[in-house]
């Protein structure tokens, strides 16, 4: 299906230049609908938690919202199976807390060298603390995928938790996680996933996946600066929440601690919004495609405008893999075979025989051209890769609101400065 890009681009203010964004796995731009309910939540009723008044009690609707469209966003099966914080690494720093009271002295804790740090750094400290073992898991190096037979061999030592991505912020690799999913779970271990660079590509379903947690931030998918996580009702029900005495009991507000940024849990509700919007305007065509599937009203809403962004982003990745691999000494890290794009989201990291990833990255953005160096919080896989001391990689990232001409004046950029 081919998507009217011109249209996309009018619901976001900020493309309205002729810089290029392609820093988006570090954050994306925000969508006009998220910035609407950032501005009316302000303006009208900005107050805090339960209060007796008018302004108070719109407040608390409008988060009740939000918390109801996130739990259709990720299909949970309550909203108060959802957590709002400022960021995922705030919120798995918070509830690694609460899960290490259950573990013990000589406990394992599985972890991947495919992660971002956000979801490895916690379990480390807790490991630290606990007196625990971590047990990593390795990547081939050759596709950037992870390896599955180290995985089932990690997962003979029992993990109490296992922790892994849905898709790498540096490689772009999508894991298959309702398989790793099971896979833990009949090891024993809860799986915690970190989904916060796959959101803004696909569909999220947490009940399919029967995941135990997953988190995601919403700067990421087109809305402010926050984090959303997600739980089993039974399990954060349980867990014990470290908070302040007057604070509720109940969930989700026991791990919402302290007074939430209001503001920015509107602006998720605006870009869910947009979801909406784009649904509306290209989805029809996929409305056959989740019609058994037994989802409705905005759930299956959520699901076409998924299927409306992966399907754009399918000929993106095509696209800039081509454009990268026809600039002599480039090296991509990642999945390359254009028959496995469904094992990638539209992240590329390279690297350019003989230049400095921050060089390149700093000329490529005197181009107008936003991109980004190093190892992107990826510290294990740039370890394991053997670049660290090298500057890490260069790291492009299209989303949906990119267009293909982007790309290929990318591509004019980066054959400048390689030359």
């Amino acid at each position: 299906m081919t998507i009217d890009t011109k249209l996309i681009r009018q619901q976001f203010p900020s493309l309205d230049r002729p810089d290029v964004f392609l820093d988006n796995p570090a954050g994306t731009q925000i969508s006009k609908q998220s910035l609407d309910r950032i501005n009316r939540y302000l303006l009208e009723h900005n107050a805090n938690h339960e209060g007796m008044f008018e302004t108070s009690r719109r407040s608390d609707e409008v988060l009740h919202e939000a918390h109801a469209a996130m739990a259709d966003f990720l299909n949970a099966s309550r909203p108060e199976e959802i957590i709002f914080g400022n960021n995922m690494t705030t919120l798995t720093l918070h509830i690694s807390r609460s899960l290490a009271r259950n573990l013990q002295a000589g406990d394992n804790i599985l972890v991947t060298r495919l992660d971002h740090d956000a979801n490895i750094a916690p379990w480390m400290l807790i490991a630290e603390d606990k007196g625990c073992n971590l047990i990593w898991v390795d990547i081939d190096v050759e596709n950037g995928t992870l390896d599955l037979n180290d995985f089932e061999r990690a997962l003979e030592r029992k993990p109490k938790i296992a922790a892994f991505g849905y898709a790498s912020n540096l490689l772009g690799t999508v894991n298959p996680v309702k398989k790793l999913t099971k896979m833990a779970q009949d090891a024993g271990a809860l799986v915690y996933i970190d989904a916060v660079q796959y959101a803004p590509h696909g569909p999220i379903d947490v009940q399919d996946l029967d995941c135990d947690f997953l988190v995601c931030s919403s700067y990421k998918f087109f809305g402010p600066h926050a984090g959303v996580l997600y739980g089993k009702y039974d399990l954060l029900d349980e867990l014990k929440a470290y908070k302040v005495r007057p604070a509720s009991d109940k969930l989700p507000y026991k791990f919402e601690t302290g007074t939430q940024n209001h503001e920015g849990i509107a602006g998720v509700l605006g870009a869910l919004e947009y979801f909406a919007w784009l649904a509306s305007q290209f989805g029809s065509e996929y409305a056959e495609m989740w019609k058994d599937t037994g989802f409705s009203s905005r759930r299956l809403t959520y699901k076409q405008a998924m299927s409306v962004i992966h399907a754009h982003e399918c000929d993106l990745s095509k696209a800039l893999i081509g454009v990268v691999e026809s600039v002599p000494g480039t090296r991509i890290y990642g999945v390359t075979d254009l028959k496995r794009l469904e094992e990638r989201v539209p992240t590329v990291s390279f690297t350019l025989q003989g230049k400095d990833p921050e060089t390149v990255a700093d000329a490529i953005g005197k181009e107008g051209f936003y991109v980004w160096n190093g190892h992107n919080y990826a510290l294990a896989i740039v370890e394991r890769l053997g670049l660290l001391d090298a500057g890490g990689m260069i790291r492009v990232g299209p989303v949906h609101y990119n267009t293909m001409d982007e790309i290929e004046r990318f591509g004019e950029v980066l054959k400048k400065v390689a030359a």
